[in-house]
């Protein structure tokens, strides 16, 4: 459970809360989540079992000034952090409390962001620059993580963290938490927290994650459980045996059996395919993208039915005959959720993606073609879609599906279902799509005609891969948010949902509201108690404008950057 201490007397408040859960009864282990302030991290580290911290502003400014370190100035900044860092490190030591040093894509510093760039390599520099001070003082208790609002830059970012780790040696292969921050809230946080998490689960890593959702936090809970329900499946029992006291000692190599850093060395994930009884004889083949930067796969452009896919064009949408037929009757209502094309008559190629001989046919044919995997093969949607990619020519365009097993028409579906279903499709066609692979995407796994569209969509905009709504960034509330976000988030979108490709930042407080915002078009942050700043990009542009007022002058400030558009008429009930 984490609380945010924002102060020195927040911390020392945590010993009364403390005291009181666990007089109730309640031992779930207390983290402190901490930003600027170190006195703050000692004080509470007096009382808790972890310590949060902030490489990018624990003891560091972030003032967006352009300025070039020399190695000296460099060298001397990293002592000056040593020696505001050490003390907690040495609290630590004593009271065997552990700590997560937690990188955030918002709120690098400025020495970072002006020698490696707001990139995925400056969050993993910033996390090492903490964790060799640690080591030098014999420190061992601590979790990475590497946190970003933006699926793609934090699947990078957690890859290269992990590929670094392993070549540091054994002895570094430290655990790690997974979280997307700022996901938002309703079907499109989970989606996002679904892309950026079940990606990185798939690839063998995380230890811990947080569901991050700008709802009441108890809503987080079942969606989490849910992510790692089948990972956790995958586990050997012996990690189950591990005693949780060994996290508190002198710390030996882990035995991790899921070696993420070789896991991109081939097409396949080696622990996707336990359990599989189609994972024998798979060939290895070199992995059809860059595990560490985004670029999509170079395909050509084909016409299937009158729509253009592959090449430059948008990700197409696809659906069923069946669920054609049933939407029949009210396609020019479904606006933004329309199907562009029914896969049947598409014919795309079904392919085991193990069939060499068959990828040598394909790859010798003299003109393009739209190809999948074929329904009904025992092996792990990621898995296949990869292996294909890898043994495919990239002139060939690409029909992603969510599942291998279309669900059989007719099927109820309940809301546990209907998460799960989400969670999977998002985790499996939107890790595929952060990867580069993909022309046009499928969901089979949900028999609701509209809602499966639906998801499609919504997967394809929180991938980053098709923008055609509203794009929100909308954090999580905690202690040092100044206003209430659920309700501010609630306004904003009823005021602004409308605008299609606007991208606006929610942020209850300036910890990575900048930063966090540097692609949003417009952000909307708390600046004081009541008060609020409007930014455009990253730089603030209205200061300490009322509550009550800040919509209404967000709106402004879209209509003074041309952005703004009137809603449509609503259409007249019938009576």
């Amino acid at each position: 459970m984490r609380i945010t201490a924002p102060t020195v007397k927040d911390a020392a408040n945590l010993q009364h809360i403390v005291t009181g859960l666990r007089a109730q009864g309640c031992m779930v282990p207390i983290v402190a989540d901490i930003h600027f302030k170190p006195d703050a991290a000692l004080e509470a580290a007096r009382w808790v079992e972890k310590v949060r911290i902030n490489p990018g502003n624990y003891a560091d400014s972030k003032k967006f000034k352009i300025l070039e370190y020399t190695d000296e100035q460099y060298a001397a900044e990293l002592e000056r952090i040593r020696e505001r860092f050490t003390p907690l490190v040495e609290l630590c030591k004593v009271r065997h409390v552990a700590l997560r040093i937690g990188t955030n894509h918002g709120s690098l510093s400025d020495r970072i962001m002006n020698r490696y760039g707001d990139t995925p390599l400056g969050m993993v520099e910033s996390a090492l620059e903490f964790a060799r001070i640690a080591r030098a003082l014999r420190f061992h208790d601590f979790i990475f993580s590497m946190k970003s609002s933006n699926p793609k830059v934090m699947i990078e970012a957690y890859r290269l963290l992990v590929a670094r780790l392993a070549n540091e040696g054994p002895d570094w292969n430290y655990p790690i938490h997974l979280g997307v921050t700022e996901a938002g809230d309703g079907e499109d946080g989970r989606i996002k927290s679904a892309i950026g998490i079940g990606s990185l689960l798939n690839d063998g890593i995380g230890d811990t994650v947080r569901v991050s959702l700008t709802e009441d936090s108890v809503h987080e809970i079942p969606v989490a459980r849910a992510l790692v329900a089948e990972f956790n499946a995958r586990l050997p029992a012996k990690l189950e045996a591990i005693d949780d006291c060994e996290l508190f000692s002198e710390r030996p190599p882990l035995d991790h059996t899921r070696a993420p850093a070789t896991c991109m060395e081939s097409a396949l994930i080696p622990e996707e395919l336990d359990g599989f009884a189609g994972a024998s004889a798979v060939p290895v083949r070199a992995l059809p993208f860059d595990p560490f930067s985004y670029r999509r796969r170079t395909s050509e452009r084909i016409e299937i039915n009158g729509v253009l896919v592959g090449g430059e064009e948008t990700i197409r949408v696809f659906t069923s005959q069946s669920k054609w037929d049933a939407l029949a009757h009210k396609l020019d209502r479904l606006g933004d959720y329309r199907p562009e094309a029914v896969a049947e008559p598409a014919d795309a190629i079904a392919v085991d993606p193990r069939d060499e001989a068959l990828l040598e046919g394909l790859n010798g044919l003299e003109l393009p073609a739209l190809v999948t995997v074929a329904d009904g093969l025992d092996l792990p949607v990621i898995a296949a879609f990869r292996l294909l990619a890898a043994g495919l020519d990239e002139r060939h365009p690409i029909l992603l599906k969510d599942s291998l097993q279309p669900v059989a028409p007719g099927a109820a579906t309940g809301d546990a279902e209907f998460l799960n279903t989400l969670l999977t499709a998002a985790t499996n066609i939107g890790a595929l799509l952060c990867d580069g692979i993909g022309d046009a995407v499928l969901v089979q796994g949900e028999e609701a005609p509209g809602q499966s569209l639906r998801l499609a969509y919504n997967i394809l905009q929180a991938a980053g891969a098709r923008i055609f709504k509203t794009d929100y960034v909308a954090c999580p509330s905690c202690g040092r948010t100044l206003f209430n976000l659920q309700t501010t988030t609630a306004r904003i979108k009823a005021a602004t949902s409308h605008l299609k490709g606007v991208k606006i930042a929610i942020m209850g407080c300036i910890v990575n509201g900048p930063g966090e915002m540097a692609d949003a078009d417009f952000g909307y942050v708390g600046g004081a108690p009541g008060k609020v700043n409007l930014y455009v990009g990253k730089q603030p542009v209205k200061f300490n404008i009322p509550e009550g007022e800040a919509v209404d002058r967000l709106e402004d400030l879209i209509r003074e950057h041309g952005k703004w558009i009137d809603p449509a008429p609503a259409e007249p009930v019938a009576g």
